[in-house]
């Protein structure tokens, strides 16, 4: 068990939470700030700290889950910069030197989705694999991937929820995406839900048409991932996925846009073990973050 203490960042679009502690299980304080513009922002994630720092100690670590894109390569002029993003006010904002200065050591700076993944992989839905998928559905659409027990980088960092998609027959929603109008985001993220439909998804009731939509266009994306990365699960969080009745749903168009061709879903054991729902809630990124910085 240990005794030094770390700090940990989920900074989100709309908020940001801090927690300071001896890992996820042993927090010892905790904070949420709301995500305004850059410099307000970062200037109360510091006062967090300093002040939670001043009453129990200092930092052995940090570990930060950012909302992106982000530039991950610790060789690059921006590593620790949010790059082009939809998010207004905060492309090419550099939060690792607004944070970095907290702790003596390098701060370990990852995506906010993968930061979750790495949670629900320690504590959560994926515990025990050394290969899977998590994808959160909503504000935005996003994904990590962890394979062979890693984390998947490559050249960037993966952007599942900007992969294009076959538009299902008949729905002619123009779709939400700043960049890219009708990738999975922009016809499948919780905005595009209620831009579509004129309402909160959490208004919808169950038999909503929307919830068939939505399930389809979440099984290409589920078909999409195990063909290019046959992961031993894939695990699906995010709030659009808190609708009980989605879950079955995906898995139903999973199995029937599959036509049998797919052999990881039932080497998982079957659907219902293949494509889950995540464990840790809104708190994998930031229990991430916590496992991240003491993984080293």
């Amino acid at each position: 068990m240990s005794t030094q203490l770390y700090g940990a960042i989920e900074l989100g679009g709309t908020k940001v939470n801090c927690a300071v502690g001896r890992g996820p299980d042993r927090i010892c304080v905790q904070g949420v700030i709301p995500t305004t513009l850059p410099d307000e922002t970062l200037t109360r994630v510091r006062d967090f700290f300093t002040d939670a720092m001043r009453a129990h100690g200092a930092l052995q670590g940090l570990g930060v889950a950012c909302f992106g894109p982000v530039d991950l390569d610790v060789s690059s002029p921006t590593h620790g910069h949010i790059l082009q993003t939809p998010k207004a006010g905060w492309s090419r904002t550099d939060v690792l030197s607004a944070i970095a200065p907290l702790v003596a050591r390098p701060v370990v700076f990852e995506t906010d989705v993968n930061a979750a993944a790495w949670g629900e992989g320690r504590w959560g839905a994926g515990a025990g694999l050394s290969d899977f998928v998590y994808v959160t559905v909503g504000t935005g659409i996003g994904g990590g991937a962890v394979v062979g027990g890693r984390l998947l980088h490559g050249l960037g960092h993966a952007e599942m929820g900007h992969m294009l998609t076959a538009r299902i027959p008949g729905d002619d929603y123009l779709g939400i995406c700043s960049f890219h109008g009708d990738c999975l985001e922009g016809l499948a993220c919780g905005p595009a839900l209620a831009a579509r439909w004129g309402q909160s998804p959490e208004d919808l009731p169950d038999d909503h048409p929307a919830w068939e939509l939505e399930a389809r266009y979440l099984a290409m994306l589920c078909l999409n991932l195990t063909a290019v990365l046959a992961p031993g699960r894939i695990i699906l969080g995010g709030g659009v996925m808190a609708r009980a009745a989605l879950l079955d749903k995906i898995r139903g168009h999973f199995a029937a846009l599959s036509n049998g061709y797919f052999a990881p879903a039932d080497k998982a054991g079957g659907l219902e073990a293949y494509i889950v729902a995540a464990a840790l809630g809104s708190l994998a990124g930031l229990i991430g973050a916590f496992s991240l910085v003491q993984d080293g």
